[in-house]
């Protein structure tokens, strides 16, 4: 698998994951694979139990791409994940093996108010 399969696979995965499409979300990830959520300490372990996690989730959801980088085996997916109309800014990060995730650890961030002191030199982000 090439970076722009890579790419492409990435693309279908974030698509499916906003459409709630649990089956089309987890082909990406290799049967053993494990998702790390550092800030809960919480790790998963096995693409059947990664996916019976997230269909689990009451929350409505809605995943936005920012950007997606990366090469080779290892991956970045910038995202806004939003639970019930509440954004929360994502870090994804995927190791790929034979074309297949066999890791990803996904950070949050929570919104925050601009710094006053800062004013002058920024650019408000949409």
């Amino acid at each position: 698998m090439n970076d722009s399969d890579v790419r492409r696979a990435l693309e279908a995965h974030w698509s499916a994951s906003d459409a709630n499409d649990f089956d089309a979300e987890h082909r990406i990830y290799r049967a053993d694979a494990v998702l790390e959520y550092p800030q809960s300490g919480e790790r998963i372990r096995g693409r059947d139990n990664i996916r019976s996690s997230r269909q689990a989730q009451p929350n409505a959801k809605r995943f936005t791409v920012r950007r997606i980088i990366g090469a080779g085996a290892l991956w970045i997916s910038e995202l806004v994940l939003t639970y019930d109309g509440q954004p929360f800014y994502v870090v994804s990060v995927m190791e790929f093996e034979d074309g297949e995730v066999v890791r990803e650890t996904q950070y949050f961030g929570d919104p925050f108010e601009p710094g006053a002191s800062r004013a002058q030199w920024v650019e408000r982000m949409e």
